[in-house]
């Protein structure tokens, strides 16, 4: 009895014991509603933890279509593309080099092809800038930047390599996409060289528009722009016959983009030097009713001098 009644009571002190530690290990938890939080404040902590590293909305920069009207220039433009390439990136300016090929058999129509240019792109950019392929920047402080206030006008008089004619808008001008659809685009009336800036700039003024130009450009007609054209080599086409001469001379309210007749006979993809380019093969059509010098030959130009002399007498 007595050895039954030792283990009996070594029995109950065990139960006590554990009993007593399992009382203590629950006491020492949290019974409080401070735990149902601890969960919800984890979350919150993983969510602004990642977004520590999400950082702040990215701002896409506007992008350019940089539309150069072509002819017989693959020499020029086997310089113009690289070059312009490299000036560009170093100014982080996102762009596409559109080369608008002349494909028809009608004298050259810069306006126009810059018509065909903008109606291909005005959907997929936002800023166009009209540029000659032998007119390359040298000074980095020409920036090529969105012209959110007005035609922003490169190659200005004070700095082009020929011309210096307070009006002078040729050569290199950047206009939003919804500026040049206002302006009706250009004339498409200019076939052969030269006059149709002249006429644009007319537009803008006529717009209520104004034409910025590059500020704090310290460098001269000499070393602001390298002029590549070869007058010798390429001979521009200055013949002005039927009534071309009186016509071109006047402000064009008839033509632009709402008349433009063109088709495209092909697009091609093309790299000079890494630098990827998209041909545009244009064919512009030519009413003859209205613009019958798209075609000229020295028999005509005679015949049409002589002609519109005897009218003006």
């Amino acid at each position: 009895m007595i050895v039954l009644r030792s283990v009996y009571v070594r029995f109950l002190t065990i139960i006590v014991l554990t009993s007593i530690g399992v009382i203590l290990m629950i006491s020492s938890l949290p019974v409080t509603s401070d735990t149902c939080r601890c969960d919800s404040d984890r979350d919150t902590r993983h969510e602004k933890f990642h977004e520590s590293f999400a950082g702040s909305p990215v701002t896409k920069k506007p992008k350019l279509a940089v539309l150069v009207p072509f002819r017989d220039r693959f020499d020029e433009l086997l310089r113009f593309a690289p070059h312009l390439s490299v000036f560009l990136k170093r100014q982080n300016v996102p762009f596409d080099i559109f080369v608008l090929n002349q494909n028809d058999r009608y004298r050259f129509n810069r306006a126009s092809l810059i018509n065909v240019g903008f109606l291909e792109v005005k959907l997929t950019h936002d800023y166009i800038a009209m540029h000659d392929v032998d007119l390359l920047p040298t000074n980095d402080n020409l920036k090529y930047d969105y012209p959110a206030n007005g035609p922003l006008h490169i190659s200005s008089p004070e700095f082009h390599p020929k011309y210096h004619y307070a009006t002078f808008i040729g050569g290199i001008l950047l206009l939003r996409i919804d500026h040049y659809q206002k302006l009706n685009g250009m004339s498409n009336k200019y076939w052969g060289w030269g006059l149709e800036d002249d006429e644009f700039y007319v537009r803008i003024k006529e717009a209520g528009l104004q034409v910025y130009r590059p500020p704090n450009i310290t460098t001269g007609p000499e070393n602001t722009f390298l002029h590549i054209h070869d007058r010798l080599h390429r001979r521009r086409d200055t013949t002005k016959c039927f009534n071309q001469r009186e016509v071109t001379r006047k402000r064009d309210r008839e033509t632009g983009l709402n008349s433009l007749r063109y088709s495209i006979d092909s697009r091609k993809q093309l790299t000079i030097e890494g630098v990827p380019l998209t041909v545009l093969n244009i064919n512009l059509q030519c009413d003859k009713s209205v613009t019958p010098w798209c075609e000229c030959d020295t028999k005509t130009e005679s015949k049409s001098h002589s002609t519109w002399s005897k009218k003006s007498v």
